[in-house]
């Protein structure tokens, strides 16, 4: 296949695609998103986009839901800055680096608040590029392996790396930066933490490959993460975590369950042009 022929697939023909599915709550749309039941009043906190520039764009952002204890809706801030990204992805300056996106669409935003984000662009040659700031996540799955998965940033347990309104939070340059070479037939899952703390990547894997198209496997994932999320004697992934990292509890209780948070979950198969 000659360089430049890598897109992300649609499932509904475009050139860029990703099946996000708003929450089980609202009215479905093509992106699949399930919010915190205690959240849906104000849409959650979850943002993203997808764009067909180039090879195709995928962002995802998780408003820090700490701040409404000082009433600031978390959602203002995350939906500010994937805004602002959405709209600067063709930027001159930002000349497809995601790390430079996340700086200009950060600089835009003028919300309080804070947010984890991730974006990752796809060149025509089929360089996948990724810049990380936080705990939301991507995996890219080949032929039934993971080729690829990001790491999760934290100061400590549950809490993540964050872009911020405040000066004390992270920048663009403590993004995580990564490149994978993807090739044609690839999955690309990208999610907030809702996704990556409810649903284990043996998971992701196997749910992935029951389904024929990008638009069946998001709104799986999205739903077994929501399911996993409410399941109190679930062994997640947080409840791992969270006992690996030596959380209290009473020496009689394991801690044990899902985590309940918004969820959003984008799926994407790279095809040639």
């Amino acid at each position: 296949m000659d360089a430049g022929d890598f897109i992300f697939a649609m499932f509904i023909g475009q050139r860029c695609c990703f099946v996000l599915e708003l929450t089980l709550f609202h009215t479905p749309t093509r992106v699949l998103t399930i919010g915190h039941f205690m959240k849906v009043d104000k849409g959650g906190e979850d943002a993203f986009f997808v764009s067909s520039y180039s090879g195709g764009v995928i962002a995802v952002a998780d408003g820090v839901s700490g701040w409404a204890e000082q009433n600031v809706n978390p959602a203002l801030f995350s939906q500010e800055l994937i805004s602002n990204a959405s709209h600067l992805v063709g930027d001159e300056e930002v000349n497809y680096d995601p790390r430079i996106l996340i700086r200009k669409a950060h600089a835009a935003t003028s919300s309080t608040g804070s947010a984890t984000v991730i974006v990752a662009m796809l060149e025509r040659n089929g360089i996948l590029k990724i810049a990380n700031v936080g705990d939301c996540g991507l995996r890219v799955v080949r032929k039934g392996q993971i080729i690829f998965s990001s790491t999760p940033q934290e100061h400590y347990f549950d809490c993540p790396y964050q872009l911020s309104s405040e000066v004390v939070g992270q920048t663009y340059l403590d993004a995580k930066v990564s490149s994978v070479e993807l090739m044609e037939g690839d999955t690309i899952i990208m999610g907030s933490d809702g996704l990556f703390d409810n649903v284990f990547d043996h998971e992701v894997v196997s749910t992935v490959a029951r389904y024929n198209n990008v638009s069946n496997a998001a709104k799986a994932l999205a739903n077994l993460a929501h399911n996993h999320s409410i399941d109190s004697n679930f062994d997640s992934p947080y409840s791992l975590e969270a006992r690996a990292q030596g959380y209290d509890v009473p020496w009689w209780k394991k801690i044990l369950g899902g985590k309940l948070d918004d969820i959003t979950v984008i799926v994407g198969q790279v095809i040639s042009s």
